[in-house]
């Protein structure tokens, strides 16, 4: 059939979301892990320049130590075994004695050696104004301190850059990514841990929407989560009872209403009514003989489904023979070969039948009077698609939604006929009872589109 008769989807059309917007569990994730991101960023950032503080006064300490201690040194020691002291220094403890001449090229400190600065004010608070700190003198890097041993004799200790170095960028980096790791891992344990119950929920009513029964949701954890569970566990019960009911009630009835029906029958075969009586009498029994029969295919539903691989190909082959002999209709059958579908016959033979039924009550083209419909069976992707396309009138696609529900007829749409309203609320039930889709819509030329899809079962060629 050419697309243009494909029926027109009754649901509403969504806009694509991105999948970080429409899961509950990722917008979380980030939200928490964007806090807590935020959070240790703030928290390094505080111990970072606190620590820089201690940090610099507890190395200007040190190195006011070591100066102290190497000058008490040079000062004791006898100038014959000075060059001695000054190699043991250089060798064992990494320390450098030169003497500081005028024409040393010094390299003042830049805003960039946090650490030096800090330091500054604590060595010349220890050592006096003069002193003089650099990174780097006559080309030579590393920690540089200048110190006297008497009043004009001025020298330079300098410490290699290791002992004094402060932490590096590279280990900050290391630390933040750590960090990075944890709190992501945090935000999504926090974000699972909210969600689940959410999520269980959710799969939960998804299993109601398709006529499933899910199973009772754990009413245990926090006070909210476990009240929710019990009030939609409690909500189930309710409405399986209810669906119960109804379907006893409308069962008994049904059944009830079979007996006076059948005596109606036999009492009208033997009276002496008139032809034309007798014949109107017969036609109203068995309508009413139809709608009960559709009340109890529509009670029988509820009961568990026995599934089987039915050849839908050949089973709407020969429906479409049968078919030929409805008074009324004319069937255009297109049916591709080799299709499977997990179901039960009987069901299937009762949706095509409500199906066909419902066109020939309603559909029925204007002009000529008879229910013409077009039947093409096909595969889509995993799916196995029945659609019956009528030449009626079509239906108002605000009313598609209302006629799958059951007892809904739309006499003022579809022409006056006697019916029950339980034809397409049958062919939904049991198109869900096998995970089934129906979908209504109209045709652009004219006409009403009923289309059910199921889910295929693959065939050994």
């Amino acid at each position: 059939m050419p697309d243009k008769n494909r029926p027109t989807q009754s649901v509403l059309p969504v806009s694509p979301v991105p999948w970080w917007k429409s899961s509950l569990f990722w917008r979380t994730f980030f939200l928490v892990g964007i806090l807590l991101v935020i959070s240790m960023g703030a928290w390094i950032s505080s111990f970072r320049l606190e620590q820089r503080g201690s940090r610099a006064r507890s190395i200007a300490e040190q190195v006011v130590s070591l100066v102290t201690i190497t000058r008490a040194a040079l000062v004791h020691s006898e100038p014959e075994s000075r060059r001695e002291l000054l190699f043991d220094l250089a060798s064992n403890e990494g320390i450098r004695i030169y003497p500081l001449e005028p024409a040393d090229q010094i390299e003042p400190i830049t805003r960039g050696d946090d650490l030096m600065q800090n330091m500054l004010p604590y060595i010349q608070q220890k050592m006096g104004d003069d002193t003089i700190l650099s990174p780097n003198v006559n080309d030579m890097p590393g920690f540089w301190i200048s110190f006297k041993l008497e009043e004009d004799d001025i020298y330079w200790l300098r410490l290699d850059n290791g002992r004094v170095r402060d932490i590096s960028g590279l280990r900050w980096l290391g630390w933040s990514g750590i960090v990075l790791v944890l709190s992501l891992s945090g935000a999504g344990f926090i974000s699972r841990l909210l969600n689940e119950p959410l999520a269980r929920l959710a799969h939960a009513a998804r299993q109601m929407a398709n006529g499933k029964l899910p199973e009772p949701l754990p009413e245990k954890g926090v006070t909210e989560i476990r009240a929710a569970n019990h009030s939609f566990n409690q909500m189930v019960k309710d409405l399986e009872r209810v669906d119960q009911d109804r379907m006893e009630i409308l069962a008994g009835i049904s059944h009830d209403l079979r007996t006076p029906l059948t005596r109606m029958r036999l009492e009208l075969e033997m009276s002496s009514l008139p032809e034309e009586s007798r014949e109107g009498m017969q036609t109203d029994i068995s309508q009413m003989d139809a709608i009960v029969g559709q009340f109890l295919d529509y009670a029988r539903l509820g009961a568990p489904a026995a599934s089987e691989t039915v050849d839908i190909s050949s089973l709407l082959q020969v429906m479409a023979d049968e078919a030929e002999r409805r008074p009324g209709l004319k069937l255009n059958a297109s049916i591709e070969k080799g299709l499977s579908i997990l179901a039960n016959e009987i069901d299937i033979r009762r949706l095509v039948n409500n199906i066909l039924t419902n066109a020939q009550r309603y559909g029925r083209t204007p002009e000529s009077g008879l229910a013409e419909v077009d039947m093409v069976c096909s595969r889509e992707g995993d799916k196995v698609r029945i659609e019956f396309a009528d030449n009626g009138v079509g239906v108002p696609e605000s009313d598609f939604e209302r006629m799958l529900r059951p007892f809904t007829r739309l006499d003022d749409a579809r022409g006056q006929a006697n019916g029950s309203g339980l034809g397409l609320a049958i062919v939904s039930r049991i198109a869900k009872r096998y995970r089934g889709l129906v979908q209504l819509g109209n045709r652009e030329r004219g006409g009403f589109v009923v289309s059910v899809s199921f889910p295929a079962v693959k065939t050994p060629k």
